[in-house]
């Protein structure tokens, strides 16, 4: 009689990676344009030639202009008086962005409008938009503070509150949005997979898509377009941080959990997701260089001292980039329009001083 011996998989007792050949790769090859000069119009010039390099790179020539054919369909008044917008926005041919808009009571000409972008794990703009009647979207709000738009909203400003491409309403799939699990994830990895190869990567993609909410609001022309903001935590920091190098019909910035060095925190930790990585951007430019491109208008950089995406050295791989911006806002002679705030826990957003630092940026009084 034959016993059968056979394993289900061979045994493995060790691994042959490929991070540390290449981590010596980026330590030869990478960040080959940081600002090297020495004068603000040295800086002026390098800023000019860094928009056009990272405009490039996000393929952002690819995209294509379209009307925005502007649709609200659902109108909600929120308690507090605050009135919930659900429209769309036509972004390119074909290509539709859902999202809310939070107009607080007595919003006019001198209102502040901010742009809102989610990060992952909310199901895209019901989490910002602080829609707590759904449990899974309650649970998200609860654990990262998430409900940022409706925050403002409460502050007297306009929120603008979109889903990003391969969130909420945006999914390629419908029967992804109908299981909780997979209804508060993304699909940024189908993103790549369609456009990295034309060129054209996920943060692009995204960049375009707020780009184009800025063009609403101007066309929409109700608020005050002459200090449209952004503020974005996580994945939404990353948005804010692209939209905002490249835009400056916005005015003031807001990046929460979302400023690290790319070789700890998104090389050695290489499992990230697939919207954070862009062809051929580590060969140019880290996080604080393309956060320079911002100076010098106001910028808030908010950090967590225990946040994983730090990397294995912790918070001072955030505090080295916020290092490389502070050099631009010196040389604009702006060194007060930069704030860093260091909180304490895990990956989260914080709220809890968001007026004083807005007061401190800008001419705005909490009534």
């Amino acid at each position: 009689m034959m016993i059968d011996n056979k394993k289900e998989l061979p045994e493995i007792t060790a691994c042959y990676g490929t991070l540390p050949s290449m981590l010596r790769k980026f330590d030869r090859y990478a960040r080959r344009d940081f600002f090297a000069g020495e004068t603000r119009e040295d800086f002026v010039q390098w800023q000019k030639a860094m928009r056009r390099l990272l405009h490039e790179l996000l393929g952002l020539d690819k995209m294509e202009n379209c009307p925005l054919h502007p649709m609200i369909d659902d109108v909600v008044l929120l308690p507090g008086g605050i009135r919930r917008e659900h429209l769309n926005i036509q972004v390119e041919p074909e290509v539709w962005m859902p999202m809310y808009l939070l107009i607080p009571v007595g919003a006019g000409a001198d209102t502040r409008p901010f742009l809102c972008p989610p990060g992952h794990n909310g199901a895209g703009k019901y989490t910002v938009a602080g829609l707590r009647e759904y449990t899974a979207v309650e649970d998200k709000i609860i654990h990262y503070q998430y409900d940022y738009g409706l925050q403002l909203a409460k502050l007297g400003f306009v929120a603008v509150c979109p889903d990003c491409r391969g969130f909420g309403e945006r999914r390629e799939d419908l029967a992804d949005t109908q299981d909780p699990a997979k209804a508060l994830s993304g699909d940024c990895y189908r993103l790549a997979h369609m456009g990295e190869p034309l060129g054209i990567p996920v943060a692009g993609m995204l960049t375009w898509d707020l780009m184009r909410a800025v063009d609403y609001l101007f066309e929409r022309g109700e608020w005050d377009c002459n200090a449209i903001s952004c503020l974005g935590f996580s994945g939404g920091g990353m948005q804010t941080l692209m939209l905002s190098a490249l835009d400056e019909r916005v005015r003031l910035s807001v990046i929460s959990g979302y400023l690290y060095g790319y070789r700890d925190a998104l090389l050695t930790l290489s499992n990230n997701c697939s919207c954070n990585y862009v062809p051929h951007l580590w060969e140019h430019l880290d996080m604080g260089d393309i956060a320079s491109l911002i100076a010098p208008r106001p910028l808030l950089v908010q950090s967590c001292r225990e946040d994983r995406l730090n990397g294995p050295r912790g918070i001072v791989n955030a505090v080295e980039q916020v290092k490389i911006i502070q050099k631009a806002y010196q040389l604009m002679g702006a060194p007060e329009l930069l704030l860093h705030e260091i909180c304490e826990g895990p990956h989260q957003w914080h709220g809890e001083k968001l007026g004083e630092h807005l007061k401190r940026l800008i001419k705005w009084k909490n009534e």
